[in-house]
């Protein structure tokens, strides 16, 4: 302990034996660089949370047609529904797991949320009717609450001068899900079709066509699971035919162009976003993102008119900068979010950011399903026909989310972290832990 005597001297605090929070408080005191063990096991675990988020999307359209209960111009409607479950049982839950994590602790919370993974992502990929889809996708998001708890986790692991580069891990493994996820859908999915030498219509993996996809996940999710104990719409579009306003691709193709996505993600996140949120703050990141995506969004319904490599050349490049410029405005948020707060309600904050995530992410593909089925069918309109009226809608939110970044409705403290009330949180239950414990320190 005598190395540890001179910060806490300097500091003025005092830490308390078997006490958790004095233990993080004096791991970050004393902290060298980057927490990398920490840092591991927190990109570990968001990727556990983004895969199976992200991979159902290459097959999804291929999925709901194998169900035989919509016409071709209806698969969006059953398409949404199912990409919405997985938010909505997250939507129900996600405050409860978030005030369980800051009473019980982080580790319970993200050990439910890998085994959950594991079981209901294994079994949605044996679905064989629609509602099961629905079902196990609803499970596994009700049961699948780590991801607010490993955001205040990156934030609370972190020294003040990190905490970008901390959360931006979460950003940053959200983007290898982005490569990892929508590969995995797009080459495993109909492994009989694609790959008779290997898998025969007969086999496993032949009766169960997603269920490849889904079982790499959840082999994923057991690494994660045992690790841990030592602590869109885009896809729709693309898929359906071009006479409908789509782009004819197939689920590689879409599980293609998500993982070049994803890659430049990677590289945007580790390299770029850190200083640039500690040059220009919270606030400015993700009001210049939202601005800058509406442009990009604007130019989508346009690459039907492109084919060959010149389609292939703009989908990608729009791609990556629609995903960069929406992970920096995501992750400037997570930013905000827990600059606003002090660390013993950070649990619960993100739980309930995530509900009100998951309720918008709820009824984000149900919504925008409909909202596609429904453009498919007006090609012909006179006013924002087809897939126009989609993106023009898309366009209209990050106005809303731009206009919200501006006082009155966002205080300019969240732009920086809360430290007056991380110190006044610290002293409290120092005081209260000093008349339970004897000190180690002084």
């Amino acid at each position: 302990m005598d190395r540890c005597k001179e910060p806490l001297l300097n500091n003025g605090v005092k830490y308390y034996e078997n006490c958790p929070g004095c233990k993080v408080d004096l791991r970050k005191a004393t902290q060298k660089g980057y927490p990398i063990k920490d840092l591991s096991l927190v990109a570990l675990l968001v990727l556990c949370n983004s895969l199976p988020i992200s991979s159902l999307f290459p097959f999804l359209y291929f999925m709901v047609q194998d169900f035989h209960i919509a016409k071709t111009q209806d698969i969006g409607y059953y398409a949404g529904y199912i990409g919405s479950s997985f938010m909505f049982g997250r939507f129900l839950t996600s405050a409860l797991w978030g005030m369980a994590a800051d009473k019980y602790g982080r580790k319970p919370v993200m050990l439910i949320g890998a085994a959950s993974v594991i079981i209901f992502n294994t079994l949605f990929g044996m679905s064989v009717n629609f509602w099961m889809a629905i079902a196990t996708r609803f499970l596994l998001g009700s049961f699948n609450g780590m991801i607010g708890p490993v955001k205040a986790y990156a934030s609370e692991v972190c020294r003040e001068e990190h905490q970008a580069f901390g959360l931006s891990i979460v950003g940053t493994m959200w983007g290898i899900g982005l490569i990892i996820g929508p590969a995995l859908g797009g080459f495993f999915a109909q492994p009989a079709d694609k790959y008779p030498s290997i898998f025969s219509k007969k086999s496993l993996f032949g009766r169960f066509p997603y269920l490849l996809p889904c079982l790499c996940i959840s082999v994923v999710a057991v690494i994660v699971f045992v690790s841990t104990f030592w602590l869109p719409i885009f896809s729709l579009w693309a898929v359906s035919p071009k006479e409908y306003g789509g782009l004819s691709f197939t689920s590689s193709d879409v599980g293609v162009v998500l993982a070049i996505t994803g890659a430049g993600l990677l590289i945007f996140q580790l390299l770029i976003f850190p200083p640039m949120a500690n040059l220009v703050g919270a606030i400015l990141v993700t009001r210049i993102s939202a601005v800058l995506t509406i442009p990009v969004l604007t130019i989508y319904p346009f690459f039907t008119m492109l084919s060959g490599v010149f389609l292939w050349l703009a989908i990608n490049s729009a791609s990556l900068i629609k995903n960069i410029l929406s992970i920096s405005l995501v992750t400037g948020t997570f930013l905000m979010l827990n600059n606003a707060v002090p660390q013993d309600q950070r649990g619960a904050a993100n739980g309930l950011a995530m509900t009100a995530m998951s309720l918008f992410k709820t009824l984000g593909p149900a919504g925008g399903g409909s909202l596609f089925a429904w453009a498919q069918k007006r090609q012909n309109s006179s006013f924002l026909p087809g897939n126009h009226m989609v993106f023009f809608l898309l366009n209209a939110i990050l106005v809303i989310v731009v206009i919200l970044t501006f006082e009155p409705f966002l205080p300019q403290s969240t732009d920086r972290p809360h430290q007056e009330d991380q110190k006044d949180s610290n002293t409290e239950q120092q005081e209260q832990r000093k008349e339970q414990e004897p000190p180690f320190s002084s």
